[in-house]
């Protein structure tokens, strides 16, 4: 987008180039060529005295008159062998600040309020008035232009073209107002976009220091401000009435020519790194003279009413900008670089163009001449561009490489923690081992254990029968057995748990004479009960079973698992001889707590219940 802006602005140029020069070949070759009246009568009122006298245009009001405002009557004669039959038209490169035309004492047009002074300003733009046929005549005919002059305002009067309109509307005017009135279009929405672009990168671009504090680019900041205040002063050339009061217009208008050079100035000024040094501060001062001189001066200039206050004070203005522009010139020489190099050829043009205009402008007789410099600013615009790509394109290359460089560390951290988590897994897998074998252990030690220290005491003690010393090798035996089967039992399966029970028991049960009935629906798995917990709710089934078989004397052991809503529920009931069911045993108690499990205990001869609860 922004490359396209800026060739369609230099091709803009270049049609403009061309089109002058061919309309002036056309102006010069064609038979019936405009007129261009340049002898006249002017009469000229200022401080209350008329003075009536020979002219030769162009007049340039503020050099004849010293700025004094006033009024100033034109009468432009010219003669025509016969009556023009095709449309004509006048063409008036520049006039002002206000006036009225008149053909053969016929009102043409009137561009402001002549009674009203230091208000619209038409000179800004050229003029065309469209000639209507029955105002002209075979013989001498008179073009007469009043206007009202406001001091330091450049009016005056060009020379004016009459003729066919196709030639003077279209080859005059048209590419007199493409470079004066679309060119401060162009020119304005051109700084406006480079001044956004350079806005934006300073307030995004923030960079943080070694102590931490954030940090902005001050070449964009003084690019941004360049710009604006250059939009400002050309949109000027489109508005004819200015919406602050002339003073106060003047001013603002003064300022941001002044802005503008400065911050062109501190623009070079970051892009050689003066800036950071601070042999270079006192830079600074000058350039803020320049800015409050130019206003302080135009405001004397325009109270006074005297412009050469202003001019005096450019002279200075142009002295100080040529002195650093040699600087940053002789600088840019003795250590070339891309950037430097830019803004030096865009800063050297701008002068010479600020020199010329000073010259022509405001120290020549010509008038309707064009300032010059409103075109240099583009090459600054265009410098700017390119100092952005650049450095876009250096830091696309810099990040490209500083990813590349991230990738790889994170690669080789991706390595390294792959290696970790293998030796970590590794060691989780013997951590996992050892707590098995020590599970198992404990458990033998727990149950196994305990069974094979009980027999033995009863062997010791010689009062034992030998069924006795049966049951407690049998529990030792079931309780080796289940410790191998809780091995295997997926977490939270109580199905699966109560099935290994059965398969264990159920031949012992049937050797004691105890008839065994299975009551067990699907339940759901509970997810809280993890392979330790599994195991310590098998361990107390086997305790509520084992209690059976010694101590109850029943006939009938019935198991019972089932869903009640979202709770799973485990009964063992017996039709023993019973027990204090206020007494809970103290290993179904614990085991029950260690569970979170609801541990419901109803005892009676005939009937004995423990019920077992999981949500």
């Amino acid at each position: 987008m922004l490359p396209r802006l800026v060739s369609l602005l230099s091709l803009w140029l270049v049609l403009l180039l061309a089109g002058a020069g061919g309309a002036a070949n056309a102006a010069a070759s064609t038979p019936e060529s405009p007129i261009e009246l340049r002898q006249g009568i002017v009469t000229t009122t200022i401080d209350g005295v008329t003075r009536t006298g020979p002219v030769a245009l162009s007049y340039h009001w503020d050099r004849l008159h010293g700025g004094r405002p006033g009024f100033a009557d034109f009468d432009l004669p010219f003669t025509l062998d016969a009556t023009p039959e095709a449309p004509w038209g006048i063409f008036i490169p520049r006039a002002g600040s206000v006036f009225e035309i008149q053909l053969n004492d016929a009102l043409l047009q009137v561009y402001g309020d002549l009674g009203r002074g230091n208000q619209a300003d038409y000179a800004k733009a050229p003029i065309y008035v469209p000639v209507p046929g029955r105002l002209l005549k075979q013989g001498d005919n008179h073009l007469q232009i009043r206007l009202r002059a406001d001091s330091a305002r450049r009016a005056g009067l060009s020379r004016v073209v009459i003729g066919p309109a196709t030639p003077v509307r279209t080859e005059l005017f048209e590419s007199a107002y493409a470079w004066r009135f679309t060119g401060s279009v162009l020119l304005t929405a051109f700084s406006l976009i480079v001044g956004g672009i350079a806005l934006a990168l300073w307030l995004t671009q923030v960079e943080v220091d070694a102590q931490g504090r954030s940090r902005r680019e001050g070449i964009y900041f003084w690019a941004a401000l360049a710009e604006f205040c250059w939009a400002i002063r050309v949109a000027d050339g489109v508005i004819p009435e200015p919406p602050l009061s002339w003073g106060l217009w003047g001013v603002l208008m003064a300022a941001c020519y002044a802005g503008w050079a400065v911050s062109v100035m501190m623009f070079g000024f970051h892009i050689t790194g003066w800036g950071q040094n601070p042999r270079y501060r006192w830079v600074r001062w000058p350039m803020a003279a320049i800015v409050i001189g130019t206003v302080a001066f135009t405001a004397l200039a325009l109270r006074r009413d005297e412009p050469l206050w202003l001019t005096g004070w450019l002279a200075v203005e142009i002295v100080l900008i040529v002195a650093f522009v040699s600087a940053f010139a002789v600088a840019t020489v003795r250590r070339p670089n891309t950037e430097q190099l830019l803004v030096a050829g865009a800063a050297l043009v701008s002068v010479g163009f600020g020199v010329r205009d000073w010259l022509v402008i405001r120290l020549s007789d010509a008038y309707g001449e064009t300032t010059w410099v409103r075109y240099s600013s583009v090459f600054f615009g265009i410098a700017l561009l390119l100092i952005v790509l650049r450095r876009f394109h250096a830091a696309s290359i810099q990040a490209r490489g500083s990813v590349a460089a991230l990738a790889e560390r994170v690669a080789q951290r991706e390595r390294e923690l792959a290696a970790t988590y293998a030796e970590l897994e590794a060691a989780a897998r013997d951590q996992a081992r050892t707590h098995e074998r020590e599970r198992i252990l404990r458990d033998m030690h727990d149950g196994v254990g305990s069974h094979i220290s009980s027999a033995i005491r009863q062997l010791q003690s010689g009062q034992t029968s030998s069924g006795d010393l049966l049951r407690t090798l049998r529990d030792s035996l079931d309780q080796l057995k289940l410790s191998i089967d809780s091995i295997h039992l997926p977490p939270g399966d109580i199905g699966a748990l109560l099935a290994a029970l059965r398969y264990r028991l159920e031949p012992r049960l049937a050797a004691a004479g105890i008839e065994f009935e299975w009551a067990v629906d699907e339940v759901a798995p509970v997810a809280r009960l993890d392979a330790q917990a599994m195991r310590q709710l098998q361990f107390l089934l086997f305790e509520a079973i084992s209690n059976v078989l010694q101590h109850a004397h029943a006939s009938v052991l019935r198991i019972e698992a089932g869903m009640q809503g979202a709770t799973v529920q485990l009964r063992v009931i017996d039709n023993g001889q019973g027990f204090d069911a206020t007494q809970v045993p103290r290993a179904l108690a614990e085991r029950a707590a260690t569970l979170g499990a609801r541990l419901a205990l109803e005892s009676r001869p005939g009937r004995t219940v423990v019920q077992l609860g999981f949500d």
